[in-house]
């Protein structure tokens, strides 16, 4: 659901704004100003830059091993609302 979110803001097609790997070259961001930290740092950076003319986005894949909450997960349901809520804030206000 949040991807197809920032995917309808974004007009782009990525299939998980989540996965935390992102790799920029430093002329792409070298001018935004970030302001998120934890789960606001993806949709902020995604509008962010999707914004920006002549950048391309690349999917490429990579292996994923989730962790539980006895290990250290960190997600909880207001770091979703938190996301939703950046989808907004960044494509919208």
């Amino acid at each position: 659901m949040i991807t197809t979110l920032s995917n309808i803001f974004t007009r782009l097609n990525l299939s998980d704004i989540e996965t935390c790997y992102k790799a920029f070259k430093t002329s792409a961001i070298k001018e935004i100003r970030l302001k998120e930290n934890r789960f606001g740092f993806e949709p902020e950076i995604t509008a962010k830059l999707s914004s920006v003319k002549g950048i391309r986005f690349a999917e490429v894949g990579i292996s994923y091993f989730g962790r539980t909450y006895s290990e250290g997960k960190k997600i909880k349901f207001k770091d979703a609302v938190r996301t939703v809520y950046c989808i907004f804030k960044y494509n919208i206000w």
